[in-house]
């Protein structure tokens, strides 16, 4: 891969410029730094205002030679914590919304109109890297404060472009706007010097496991629902960490202080209860949106978005919630008050230890003429961790390089499903839709974020047989991938109601969390080999994800997985 050139488009003007040169214009100058460290490179740009301009495009192009491998796998990391992240092969296609999903589905980035898209036309957010063989070439953006890096792969072209997602941006003064690293090389080294350049804190959570009451009772909770769940774990002494009260506690999304009649005792007493059995309390919140029922959307319009017409801004449609919700303006006073108060409550009044921040994506859906994206969301998600203090932050829903070095966990894959697929959502192209299927892919590609940027959660296990329609095959391989590929390892099971053969596979989550991934392989066709290290043993893991009975060859083994099978041999 080789430099080619910078480009900078702003007012009418389209301008090219070196590296390691201050470049003049009539309206501002550019300096741009290439640093070379030896394996590795980082680029450094900031623009320098004369007057007030507007940005249109930036651009760095690299010529790369994608056809110079007989199998190349290009890895895209999709918008945020929801979107579907794996390694492509050439002559595939990222998916696409068909134009009748695309009404009010903000979700992703269909609607940012500056990807390119199409056959052997990539693009990848915060970080990609091509793989031929165990040679990597990566490229990761080292701030994303500025503004959202995306990186383009044109094959056809032969070009790697990296793009800031600024269009549009008045500036009128100095902005350092693009930090990226690149470098080329083993995989692990590349990931561990990519995240050193970013100089983020110590992590300062551990590996952890727990309960949540999302992927079984839903909306439909209450205190009784919560302590019954506890009692069965309190009773056989299980060794959680966390007892997570997900949505359904509060009376409407938004509401988050208004808690149903189904909690006479109140959210305080739950925490207490949950304390009190030795186990630390979380619970959910979406802080930046509301549904169309809440009293916030009745009474405090003037918090809210608004679209061109100057109506609340529909973010999207959740059934659960009853239709539309909105997103409140996050610099607007009242707005950052009420939080402060909600998450204070929380916190210092309620007593929880553990905030799952949810839909976050939202702050940001549409820049404003003077904060791109990236500014939006780096400024909330510091304003989410100054508020949270020494609680710890699960980041969800989340532009990940946002999320890095600001939350403890962070999901790293969609929504796991009660089902092993969604076909119709799959149909429509929605890369964000609620999938069992969708959900391993990502846990299997942005593995080697675990415990580097922030703790993985793949989301949750599911063991029980009743209000659930995986098979055991799905059931077990969902539970390999998920607590080798991760650290926050939930289920949301009454396990009161577990055999001994569903304990005795809820316990595995204990002997193999602490495993060391030494790799994971995209064969194809949703087929794929993770190689672990664990108690100071090779241990390797082929999981077939595909309906078909295939064949995989592992250390010249030939071995024959069902559908969805996987299957755990000593290396």
């Amino acid at each position: 891969m080789q430099f080619a050139k910078a480009i900078l488009q702003y007012d009418d003007q389209t301008v090219e410029f070196p590296f390691n040169k201050m470049t003049f214009f009539d309206e501002l100058y550019v300096d741009f730094k290439q640093v070379d460290k030896g394996s590795y490179q980082t680029y450094h740009l900031a623009i320098h205002p004369k007057q007030s301009i507007q940005i249109k495009k930036l651009s760095l192009v690299f010529n790369h030679a994608f056809l110079s491998s007989e199998d190349p796998r290009i890895f895209c990391n999709g918008y945020q914590s929801w979107s579907e992240s794996r390694e492509y092969q050439l002559g595939e296609k990222i998916p696409s919304l068909k134009f009748w999903a695309k009404n009010r589905q903000y979700f992703g980035d269909e609607h940012i109109k500056e990807i390119p898209r199409g056959k052997n036309k990539f693009h990848s957010w915060s970080y990609t890297y091509i793989k031929n063989n165990n040679n990597f070439t990566f490229l990761g953006s080292l701030k994303e404060n500025a503004a959202f890096t995306y990186f383009i792969h044109d094959v056809a072209a032969q070009q790697i472009i990296v793009e800031k997602d600024c269009n549009d941006l008045e500036l009128s003064h100095s902005f350092p706007i693009l930090d990226i690293f690149v470098g080329q090389g083993k995989e692990h080294s590349l990931f561990d010097q990519w995240k050193n350049e970013m100089d983020l804190p110590p992590l300062r959570a551990q590996p952890s496991t727990g309960w949540t009451s999302w992927y079984n009772y839903y909306t439909d909770i209450s205190e009784e629902i919560i302590l019954k769940n506890l009692n069965a774990f309190s009773e056989k002494n299980t060794p959680l960490d966390y007892i997570q009260i997900d949505d359904g506690y509060q009376t409407q999304v938004g509401d988050w202080l208004s808690i149903k009649s189904s909690f006479p005792n109140g959210m305080a007493h739950v925490a207490q209860k949950i304390k009190q059995a030795n186990y630390k309390a979380g619970i959910w919140l979406a802080p930046f949106i509301c549904d169309a029922k809440s009293e916030i959307f009745k009474q405090k319009k003037h918090w809210l978005v608004k679209d061109k017409s100057g109506k609340p801004f529909v973010a999207g449609n959740i059934n659960l919630w009853g239709g539309s919700f909105y997103v409140l303006d996050f610099y607007q006073k009242e707005v950052q008050d009420y939080l402060i108060q909600v998450i204070g409550t929380f916190t210092k009044k309620w007593g929880f230890d553990f905030l799952k921040l949810d839909f976050l994506y939202a702050v940001c859906i549409f820049p404003t003429k003077n904060k791109t994206r990236g500014q939006i969301m780096h400024d909330a998600m510091d304003f989410l961790k100054i508020q949270a203090g020494n609680k710890m932050i699960l980041g969800c829903g989340v532009p990940l390089g946002s999320a890095f070095g600001k939350v403890d966990f962070c999901r790293i894959g969609a929504d796991v499903h009660l089902q092993w697929e969604d076909n119709w959502q799959r149909f429509n192209g929605n890369r964000e839709r609620v999938s069992t299927l969708l959900s391993l892919r990502s846990t299997l590609g942005r593995w080697q974020l675990n415990n580097r940027v922030f703790h993985n959660d793949p989301d949750v296990f599911i063991l029980r047989k009743e209000n659930n329609k995986l098979t055991p095959n799905q059931q077990y391989t969902l539970l390999i991938i998920n607590t080798l590929c991760g650290n926050l390892i939930f289920t949301s099971d009454f396990t009161g109601e577990y055999s001994t053969e569903q304990w005795s596979e809820f316990e595995l989550i204990y002997h193999l969390q602490n495993s060391e991934v030494k790799e994971v392989q995209n064969l194809t066709n949703d087929k794929y080999l993770i190689s672990f290290n664990q108690g100071g043993k090779r241990f390797v893991a082929a999981c077939n994800l595909s309906n078909k009975k295939t064949s995989f060859l592992v250390k010249k083994q030939q071995i024959e997985l069902d559908p969805f099978e996987s299957i755990i041999l000593k290396s």
